[in-house]
């Protein structure tokens, strides 16, 4: 596979290329927080086990460690434990070949060894983490943990930078953390973990992921989204969890005192690097927090606008990646149903509609005004859906979410904003009426993958179904399942194959 392979490009990172240059701040503005523009994807105690590295490897640029099989793939009981580790995203992507890549900050020193550990249990964590931990059914640290939780829990604490697909246990490892580093004297008046992301549903679920791993802790949790603070109402947990642009106005409002940050997470860095305003906001935060703060950064691809934001966002930081050679989806079967028109696009998603309510269905399209417009169509007809576009206010948002992880709403339309991130595990369809483009109509390779791995969760199956109504529809598909190695075939006619399919995955 060649260099100039979109499968590669989204995956590889030359992590020597990290570059040194500040960021430009530039004014704060009101802006749609958290809807992505259209995308053209107390210390630890030394009980650790070190990896047999030689001195001079140790002390190397980057050292290459093998990844051993993912132990979810043959064991039920690292399913269950993956389960809960990633909510963000389990079991969409799998990776052929893996290999982890882990370059330390100091590079000349050969007293800072690589480690790694296989049980939670080596990590020297506080009875209640643990007792956190196994309340959520984790086993065993997947194998970007393995390597990346000691990094993230040593003492004195360090940066670090990491590349790291949905499904690698990010989200369990930067909590876990955020945890790791409260110190519970402290009142929650005076935050001491912060943790930026690029939309407001997110946000919920990471807040959620905090409460359900310190539900053994003193753990407050706090909010930083649009309307969740009222002007003089001052914000208090241990925790922070929000978007850029409200952390910015909390905190120059004084309802949000940022002096006492010891860990601050940013996630999803690329995606809100695509977004209006969010990188520069998220660099405005980080002088707001002390120098001496642990700033942690997760992006799933490297492109060199992330590299040269990561550089200045987290300096002199451990550098990990979890690269894939090739790329699949599995446990997906993947259709596309011929369209002779985009005028017949609608009859046909009608006409499918008794398909989408079998379980829970998302319905993907390119714009807002796609989505809206297509709402409307099918509320017009009978059909009940719920649509999630910028255009909803804050509660409005919160509000279908709510509904559509309750089961109230089966069928859900949505852009991108909902391709990341988001994990509702009842989805057993994606529809892409429109496939997803970047701003020159060319393929957008990561949000595809990320698009239908909002089915098939939890090592279950789940179906995708693409709307194919012109040549170059056809052609982009063509090209996605060529870079990705995937099997898309024509949707059986007979409704009833697909509907007793959606049946038996729902079972």
């Amino acid at each position: 596979m060649s260099s100039n392979d979109p499968a590669v490009r989204a995956a590889a990172i030359a992590w020597d290329a990290l570059d040194d240059d500040d960021d430009d701040d530039i004014p704060f503005g009101d802006v749609d927080e958290g809807i992505p523009a259209p995308r053209p994807p107390p210390g630890m105690a030394p009980a650790l086990v070190p990896v047999p590295v030689p001195a001079q490897q140790a002390a190397t640029a980057t050292t290459v460690v093998p990844a051993e099989p993912d132990a979810s793939m043959d064991a039920p009981d690292a399913l269950d434990q993956d389960m809960h580790l990633e909510p963000t995203g389990l079991h969409e992507t799998f990776f052929d070949k893996d290999e982890i890549v882990v370059t330390l900050a100091n590079r000349d020193d050969p007293n800072s060894p690589l480690y790694s550990v296989s049980r939670f249990e080596d990590l020297g964590l506080t009875p209640e983490l643990l007792r956190g931990l196994y309340g959520m059914n984790f086993t065993k640290p997947s194998k970007i943990q393995e390597r990346a939780l000691p990094l993230l829990l040593r003492d004195p604490p360090t940066n670090l930078i990491a590349q790291s697909q949905s499904g690698t246990g990010k989200t369990a490892a930067f909590t876990l953390t955020m945890l790791s580093r409260i110190d519970w004297s402290v009142p929650p008046t005076k935050p001491q973990a912060l943790c930026l992301v690029n939309t407001r549903e997110l946000a919920v679920q990471i807040e959620d992921v905090v409460k359900q791993m310190g539900v053994h802790t003193p753990v407050q949790v706090a909010m930083a989204v649009k309307d969740a603070h009222g002007r003089g109402q001052r914000v208090v947990g241990h925790v922070v969890v929000g978007t850029p642009g409200t952390v910015l106005e909390l905190a120059r409002r004084r309802q949000l005192d940022l002096s006492g940050i010891n860990v601050l997470v940013l996630d999803e860095a690329d995606t809100m690097l695509d977004a209006q305003n969010l990188g520069e906001q998220a660099g405005r935060v980080r002088p707001l927090v002390p120098a001496t703060s642990q700033v942690l950064l997760f992006s799933a691809t490297f492109p060199d606008k992330v590299k040269a934001f990561a550089a200045s966002f987290a300096p002199s930081a451990n550098l990990l990646s979890l690269a894939p050679q090739d790329i699949k989806v599995e446990a997906i079967r993947q259709f596309f149903i011929p369209v002779p028109s985009r005028a017949a696009k609608f009859d046909t998603l009608s006409d499918l509609y008794g398909l989408l309510t079998v379980g829970q269905s998302i319905i993907f399209v390119h714009t807002r005004a796609t989505a809206v417009d297509l709402t409307a169509r099918m509320q017009a007809e009978g059909h009940q859906v719920a649509v999630l576009t910028g255009e909803l206010t804050p509660a409005q948002r919160d509000r279908v979410m709510a509904e559509f992880r309750s089961g109230s709403a089966k069928v859900l339309i949505a852009t991108n904003v909902l391709s990341r991130g988001i994990d509702v595990p009842q989805v057993n369809l994606v529809v892409n009426y429109d496939l997803p483009m970047d701003e020159n109509r060319q393929p957008d390779f990561e949000a595809y993958v990320h698009r239908i791995g909002r089915t098939g969760r939890f090592g279950r199956a789940g179906v995708a179904i693409n709307l194919i109504d012109s040549g170059h529809a056809l052609k982009m598909q063509q090209q996605i399942t060529a870079a990705y190695g995937m099997a898309v075939t024509e949707m059986p006619r007979d409704y009833d194959v697909m509907e007793r399919l959606l049946r038996q995955i729902r079972a």
